[in-house]
């Protein structure tokens, strides 16, 4: 690897070592091109969203005279210069256009990601669950089709398995963050959702709401249910080894969303996250999972309701 490459994977594992224990604790599982390249995603993936944000690493506040709009224009123009294989000095970028060249990355698929930022930037809200979803495509589940990418799939529906489980993932999320989200005048639970519960949307923080606000999360945690089995039915279509890391992601992730529906209205006392010892046991689930899905049959058919990626 030369020294401007190794400087770049460098700064990239720092990212990930940071800004998602979670994602690190699965990453280790790659054979090493393949860490590198999803570790060298990430970093671009979480720069974006600092930047969108005016965060480190996913905390604190960093003090900027430009407004989130100009940030995510900025951010769009040098993407768009990556995906032309002219990234700038700037390692996130020199990153993304290495990793997407390798790879043949379509370039709407990091475009796809920052759209989602501008639904942040812009304070969308969602009406209903296919509304949320939409959005869960392009923050979460464009991501899981570009890491597939790096893992070698062509195939589209393992590529679809791949973005289902960017769904669920960001769908727990939501659910995890809901609280601290609405403290910054971000909404991602549906309106429909939240009405029959009686719950205005200005209102979702109110500790006296809180009830009423987590059966509407176990709603959503149901909802992603079914993504993170059709996620599953993707993996024995990896590598055994990105098949062991994503079977990990997917149960620490799921682990958390079981986290957050166990605490009820408590669930936003504390951050709900798993321990490393959780992680080392759900790590050795994972393995098994990978290697269970080499004897496998293969998948049953789709169901028609669930929400379906663009092409």
């Amino acid at each position: 690897m030369s020294a401007p490459a190794s400087s770049v994977l460098g700064a990239s594992e720092a990212a990930i070592a940071q800004g998602s224990k979670s994602f690190a604790t699965a990453a280790r599982l790659f054979d090493p091109r393949t860490r590198a390249d999803a570790v060298m995603l990430y970093a671009w993936c979480r720069h974006c969203d600092d930047v969108v944000d005016g965060q480190v690493l996913g905390h604190g506040r960093v003090a900027s005279a430009a407004t989130p709009q100009a940030r995510l224009d900025a951010l769009q123009e040098e993407t768009a210069r990556a995906c032309r294989g002219q990234p700038g000095s700037h390692p996130a970028f020199v990153a993304l256009a290495e990793v997407m060249a390798r790879h043949a990355i379509p370039a709407r698929l990091p475009m796809d990601l920052l759209a989602g930022f501008r639904m942040d930037v812009e304070g969308r809200r969602y009406g209903t669950l296919d509304d949320t979803l939409g959005y869960c495509y392009h923050v979460a589940g464009v991501v899981g089709v570009m890491m597939a990418l790096i893992m070698g799939v062509k195939d589209e529906h393992v590529l679809d398995r791949a973005c289902d489980l960017g769904l669920a993932f960001q769908l727990t999320n939501i659910s995890r963050d809901v609280i601290e989200d609405a403290g910054l005048c971000r909404l991602y639970l549906p309106a429909d959702l939240l009405a029959a519960e009686g719950v205005e949307a200005g209102a979702v923080a109110d500790p006296a709401r809180r009830a009423a606000v987590a059966r509407v999360v176990a709603r959503l945690l149901d909802a992603a249910e079914p993504y993170y089995d059709q996620a599953r039915i993707g993996i024995r279509a990896l590598p055994l080894r990105s098949a062991a890391a994503v079977a990990t992601a997917r149960a620490v992730y799921r682990a958390i969303g079981s986290g957050v529906r166990a605490r009820g209205a408590a669930a936003w006392d504390g951050r709900v996250s798993t321990s490393r010892m959780q992680k080392l046991g759900l790590l050795a689930g994972g393995v098994a999972v990978a290697v269970g899905s080499r004897f496998t049959a293969p998948a049953p058919a789709r169901p028609a309701e669930l929400w379906t990626r663009p092409r």
